[in-house]
């Protein structure tokens, strides 16, 4: 049985999901934090220490303003009604990714992650304004400063995920096969699901079948 310490999830399909059940974009990313919360808790259950959720990427700057803006707010309102619940929960919340978004969001995300940086039971780790491609080139960049032998060792001391285990499993809901610029380095050796369901639409259910089809998994890293 494969050991499963950590699942990176790329939450695909709530737009489509909101205008094809309420006639709205914003309704589908509601219906969304629904589903993470439903999927953090079976986390927990199947005692997996790190989930990474991919919530906004660099390239999603381009929507809609309104839309970027009900995102952020949806956001803000998360953290700033759940975050105590998550810390009684002893669940870590770590942000990778560039923070650059109004003044108040920043705070929040930052404040979160000093009141949770202790907590040992699950890090969520939440990809915010994140781009892979971004990452690599700034830890080069990084690395060549340092005067550091390009290395693969030296080169994970740069990333965002430095102190955290490369997924073991992918999941992308939406019926969409590419991976959208992220984890590019770390998903190298990572089994990948991709999920007709969308994201508001996904459960408890299909996420074990999931993970128990990973367990049955032979995996081989290059060997035989």
């Amino acid at each position: 049985m494969n050991p499963l310490n950590h699942v990176a999830i790329i939450m695909d399909g709530n737009g489509r999901w909101g205008i094809k059940n309420k006639n709205s974009r914003n309704a589908g990313h509601r219906a969304g934090l629904n589903t993470v919360e439903k999927i953090i808790k079976e986390t927990i259950k199947q005692k997996i220490k790190f989930l990474t959720l991919y919530a906004f990427s660099t390239e999603n700057w381009k929507r809609p303003k309104k839309e970027i803006n009900y995102l952020f707010n949806l956001l803000e309102n998360f953290l700033i009604n759940r975050i105590e619940e998550l810390h009684k929960q002893n669940i870590r919340l770590k942000i990778i990714g560039i923070k650059s978004f109004s003044n108040n969001l920043n705070k929040l995300l930052s404040s979160s992650e000093r009141k949770t940086s202790k907590n040992t039971k699950l890090q969520i780790n939440l990809a915010l304004n994140y781009g892979s491609k971004f990452e690599l080139l700034n830890a080069f960049k990084n690395l060549q400063k340092s005067k550091g032998k390009i290395s693969e060792k030296n080169l994970k001391k740069y990333l965002q995920t430095k102190d955290i285990p490369d997924p073991d499993l992918l999941i992308r809901t939406g019926n969409t096969k590419r991976l959208s610029n992220f984890l590019l380095w770390q998903l190298a050796y990572s089994e990948i699901h991709f999920e007709k369901k969308l994201w508001p639409d996904f459960n408890e259910k299909d996420y074990n079948k999931i993970i128990k089809n990973y367990r049955s998994i032979k995996r081989n890293f290059g060997n035989i």
